[in-house]
């Protein structure tokens, strides 16, 4: 592989006035320039990339740890960051965690090997305790994305989740609806406590009953929602309407009510919460609420941009507020 070296000595100039022409970082002669790119072209030379950052010291590289999962939420929020590091110049390396603390360390460690100018952190299903690895590696400019610890020193892009589940809910009160239950996420997350927060809140404005045989907590997936309706359905009558705490959950349970002869919406209604591409899409199409996913990973970089490049050594917290998607999983019962 050819180096800098053996361009300037086929082009007969020195290796800095090489360094000026492919950089353009001073005048060079039309005469001199077309004789080093000719070399370059000649010998098929490619700048290091990893001498570069090492002399610059940055690398235009981010890294992501995200915890997959079969929710395409993650999918689509992590699209919105790749497109706007592209936008940016940028190149992001992805690494999975899989929700194992050990395999989160190995990826950290890499990622600041290869000397990532910082790093945006979607890991919703990992325990909070863990987020103490993060703190040990500061100063990376670090941001956390839709979930973390509040006293976690990084910036943070979150949902503003007890608006949407009081939207949710408030969405079923003025249907008519005043028998409604909440299927929860897990309620260790954040995420959860806010959107069943807002539930609990639409209720009690409303001055509606909150029967806690009608809460149940239970995964951000599938079968999260599917196990919440039977619990729910061995529970006794059930209510009109149900706020699932994710559109994941909310098709686990449309699935399963629809095995039972339970009818959405005619004998149940549902709102679920993302608006993932799916939701518009299933039968019959999801009421949801809209969380504004590209902007979230776009957001996100844009933070990082900011604090890299303006030097910014306080952390802020920047909440995107969600919106009602109306769609065909609710029924009125108001005429």
């Amino acid at each position: 592989m050819a180096t800098i070296k053996d361009v300037a000595k086929q082009a007969g100039v020195s290796t800095s006035t090489v360094s000026h022409v492919l950089n353009k970082t001073r005048f060079v002669s039309e005469d001199i320039s077309t004789r080093v790119m000719a070399a370059v072209e000649a010998l098929n030379y490619a700048p290091s990339a990893l001498a570069r950052s090492l002399k610059v010291n940055h690398t235009r590289t981010f890294g992501m740890l995200v915890t997959t999962s079969t929710n395409p939420f993650y999918g689509e929020v992590v699209k919105g960051v790749e497109r706007r590091c592209y936008q940016h110049g940028y190149n992001l390396i992805l690494c999975n965690t899989e929700g194992d603390i050990e395999r989160m360390h190995a990826n950290l460690d890499t990622l600041l090997q290869k000397r990532v100018d910082g790093l945006l952190l979607m890991c919703s299903e990992v325990e909070e305790k863990s987020f103490d690895l993060f703190g040990r590696h500061q100063p990376v400019p670090t941001v956390v994305m839709d979930w973390g610890p509040t006293d976690f020193p990084s910036d943070k892009i979150q949902d503003n989740s007890h608006h949407g589940g009081y939207l949710a809910t408030r969405h079923l009160i003025e249907q008519g609806h005043t028998q409604i239950g909440c299927l929860t996420g897990p309620l260790d997350k954040l995420t959860a406590q806010q959107r069943l927060s807002g539930f609990t809140q639409a209720m009690e404005e409303a001055g509606l009953i909150i029967n806690p045989d009608w809460i149940i907590a239970g995964s951000f997936e599938c079968e999260g929602g599917e196990a919440a309706f039977n619990e729910l359905y061995l529970r006794g009558p059930l209510p009109t309407a149900l706020f699932v705490c994710n559109d994941m959950m909310a098709m686990g349970v449309i699935n399963t009510a629809h095995k039972k002869g339970i009818r959405v919406p005619d004998d149940l209604s549902i709102v679920g919460y993302d608006d993932i591409k799916l939701a518009k899409y299933i039968t019959p199409s999801l009421t949801t609420i809209h969380q504004p996913k590209h902007r979230l990973g776009q957001q996100a970089v844009d933070t990082l941009l900011d604090k890299i490049q303006n030097k910014r050594t306080t952390n802020q917290v920047i909440q995107l507020e969600p919106t009602l998607m109306v769609r065909d999983s609710v029924k009125t019962l108001t005429p």
